[in-house]
């Protein structure tokens, strides 16, 4: 989970339109959303149809996911900085609709309203860019002194201070907690905010984001942390990492 969250968060705007990275030490590619992986050199069949490993990631994303459009509007406003007003316009450009065809389908305003619309869109794109290359240059500049931050995941259901969690937080938090080692017992789960996302996002790393799994696989993997698994699962559903089935017949790493 925490894996393929870094892959997201450091994936390259090319990389997050075509849906996967290619890493050439493992000679893979990897589904950005779900974290398929296909191997370089293997062929792959759909439909009758063989593709060779680069293309079929490309299938994959189109078959499993629709679109990487489809996918990255559907994230929380918070990440993606569109309101839902602006979420339904981008949809609606890139479903090519007209101005007037937009009007009939919002069932209000008029052209020029969605022609203003438009532009603004088109100068926060620019804004976006210019800003991303500020950002790079400061990073760079910043060198071993700029502290490091967990990445949040993609599903959190509420971006906030809360997950402003460095790296050396983090580390320090799983050693308080898990005084034997990464993958051993939870000592205690805390109440702080803080503590309890950093211990959730490293609780996930006991996830295999392509699986499905029962409730009583589930409850198996939380209790090897700590033997109140019902409480660890609960806060894992609760603050978007796990979903499930309403029958609870079925769990999967949520990524959308």
């Amino acid at each position: 989970m925490s894996e393929l969250n870094e892959m997201f968060w450091n994936a390259s705007v090319e990389q997050l339109k075509q849906g996967y990275i290619y890493d050439e030490k493992k000679e893979e590619y990897t589904c950005l959303v779900c974290g398929e992986r296909f191997v370089k050199g293997i062929i792959y069949s759909e439909a009758d149809v063989m593709y060779e490993a680069s293309k079929f990631a490309e299938v994959h994303v189109a078959l499993e996911h629709e679109s990487m459009f489809h996918y990255l509007t559907g994230l929380d406003k918070k990440l993606t900085g569109l309101t839902e007003l602006q979420n339904d316009l981008v949809q609606l450009f890139y479903q090519g609709r007209s101005d007037q065809e937009i009007v009939k389908e919002l069932q209000g305003g008029s052209t020029s309203t969605i022609r203003n619309h438009r532009f603004s869109l088109r100068e926060k794109m620019k804004q976006a860019r210019i800003f991303l290359a500020i950002m790079e240059m400061a990073e760079a500049k910043g060198g071993a002194e700029r502290p490091r931050f967990v990445n949040p995941p993609k599903t959190a259901k509420k971006l906030d201070e809360r997950y402003a969690i460095t790296e050396e937080e983090h580390a320090g938090i799983i050693a308080k907690y898990f005084p034997e080692g990464p993958e051993g017992e939870l000592i205690e789960f805390p109440r702080k905010e803080k503590r309890k996302i950093s211990i959730l996002t490293h609780l996930m790393n006991r996830f295999d984001v392509r699986e499905k799994y029962t409730e009583r696989e589930v409850n198996a993997i939380l209790k090897t942390a700590n033997d109140d698994f019902v409480t660890l699962r609960r806060y894992l559903i609760e603050y978007g990492f796990l979903d499930r089935l309403e029958d609870g017949s079925q769990y999967w790493v949520k990524t959308k």
